[in-house]
């Protein structure tokens, strides 16, 4: 496995990556993004949800890579782009120099806003209705049903995150939202975008975290290291 921390970084996204030991030429990438946007003419722009729900999901599964030892039978990237909110800049730049260079990647699932829950609705994972793989999204939603049982899960209608690049070069793609339906995140787009406010459930976070962290592990294989059991990973 290759060292914990980044080994790429540029202005357009910042990723970590674990190359298998087998002979496998496929990478399964997982990724959200790292820049926000305020209100309007308001240079603060926290993000706390947008993205900031996505980016602390993959940190979350760094993590826990580097806790157990934790080896892959397919390659892993585990990204956060930029310029997202600029018109996926980063990601559309990524997209295309994999495609250009013949990269097998077996999918990529995007975590964007995953953190708002409306209040008198279940948890919720929203999956990507118009723009993705239907294959992908299915796999997701069956992993749910198994690994984070308390989540409704739905399709979205909600688009245009960075799935959509690798979408757009013929990479099996989906984008993990936080409900189905429409946005109903009040402060979306907004600088009072915080953590530290009504509507902000960490505890979603945690079973969407689950099921990328699960989906990552069935499509790339794995293997333990001797005294880690399964549990741990959890």
């Amino acid at each position: 496995m290759s060292m914990p921390g980044p080994r790429y970084i540029s202005l357009t996204l910042n990723y970590s990556r674990y190359d298998t030991k087998t002979e496998s030429s496929g990478t399964v990438l997982i990724s959200g993004h790292y820049d926000s946007r305020g209100s309007f003419s308001l240079e603060r722009a926290p993000g706390g949800n947008d993205d900031g729900s996505g980016t602390i999901l993959i940190l979350n599964i760094a993590r826990r890579i580097k806790q157990t030892g934790i080896t892959f039978r397919t390659n892993i990237e585990l990204v956060v782009f930029a310029g997202e909110e600029q018109g996926l800049t980063g990601s559309k730049a990524y997209a295309k120099e994999l495609r250009e260079r013949g990269a097998n990647i077996v999918l990529i699932i995007q975590a964007d806003m995953l953190a708002y829950h409306v209040p008198d609705e279940p948890p919720q994972l929203g999956l990507a209705q118009f723009i993705g793989t239907l294959e992908v999204t299915q796999l997701v939603s069956n992993i749910s049903a198994i690994y984070s049982p308390e989540l409704t899960v739905g399709f979205t209608i909600v688009c245009c995150s960075d799935h959509q690049s690798f979408h757009e070069q013929g990479y099996p793609a989906t984008h993990l939202f936080e409900r189905a339906g429409l946005i109903a995140d009040p402060m979306y787009h907004n600088s009072g975008d915080l953590s530290d406010r009504p509507g902000y459930d960490l505890n979603q976070v945690c079973s969407i975290c689950k099921v990328q962290f699960a989906t990552l592990l069935h499509a790339a294989g794995f293997d333990l290291p001797e005294g880690v059991n399964l549990e741990e990973l959890d």
